[in-house]
């Protein structure tokens, strides 16, 4: 599966922890993140498929333990973390090797960072054997597949951020096609949003049809 394209910006992702929704498929990372005191070596790294909800909860962690956060195609050089640290999109670092030295020198300063990524440690690909060292010797914990509930609850929520009444029987053709991932419920909501501003109607079935086809096609 390619991964999704999500043009449609308009709205900021709310990054806080009221705007995260738990449930048993999350409740792992939770945990571990509630833990910094028990990760391996300082360090835990967060996995799981696109939209899972990994670079929420990394926010959340961050916005708790006046962490810095980084991006993983960004880090570049020689990068001194000055407390704790969160890095998103771990697995694309452009310079392993300006990785490896950002996870030394946190180490050697005692300050917990937090990975996150879509592949676990073992299967990052990263082909410096120190750094894949330093990963595999990291705690990890899988985000698993949402359930049912979860994204009942997801779209729910992305329809109320838009102020977007969607028929029932929208939602339940959105809840049968739809690939279970929350990344793919945001985006079908902001869709069918510009549809309705684009067209001036209410939602209807056909509408919601002709945007999971053209969406899906994508895929």
């Amino acid at each position: 599966m390619r991964q999704l394209a999500l043009p449609f910006t308009e709205l900021a992702q709310p990054y806080t922890a009221e705007d995260f929704c738990p449930a048993p498929s999350n409740a792992a990372a939770r945990d571990w993140l509630a833990r910094p005191e028990a990760w391996s070596n300082g360090r835990l790294v967060l996995w799981g498929e696109a939209g899972c909800g990994k670079t929420h909860l990394l926010h959340v962690w961050a916005q708790r333990r006046q962490a810095q956060i980084f991006n993983g195609p960004g880090l570049r050089g020689v990068i001194r973390p000055g407390g704790p640290v969160a890095v998103d999109d771990a697995e694309l670092a452009a310079e392993p090797e300006a990785l490896l030295h950002f996870l030394n020198a946190a180490a050697e300063e005692g300050f917990p960072v937090l990975l996150a990524a879509r592949q676990p440690p073992a299967r990052m690909g990263y082909k410096l054997a120190d750094l894949t060292s330093r990963l595999r010797a990291s705690a990890s914990v899988e985000i698993r597949a949402p359930e049912d509930e979860l994204l009942e609850a997801l779209l729910t929520r992305f329809a109320a951020a838009r102020q977007l009444n969607l028929p029932i029987h929208v939602r339940n053709l959105l809840l049968l096609h739809l690939p279970r991932a929350p990344g793919f419920y945001r985006e079908a909501v902001a869709r069918l949003d510009r549809m309705a501003m684009d067209g001036g109607a209410r939602i209807t079935r056909p509408m919601a049809a002709a945007m999971l086809a053209e969406m899906l096609d994508a895929v």
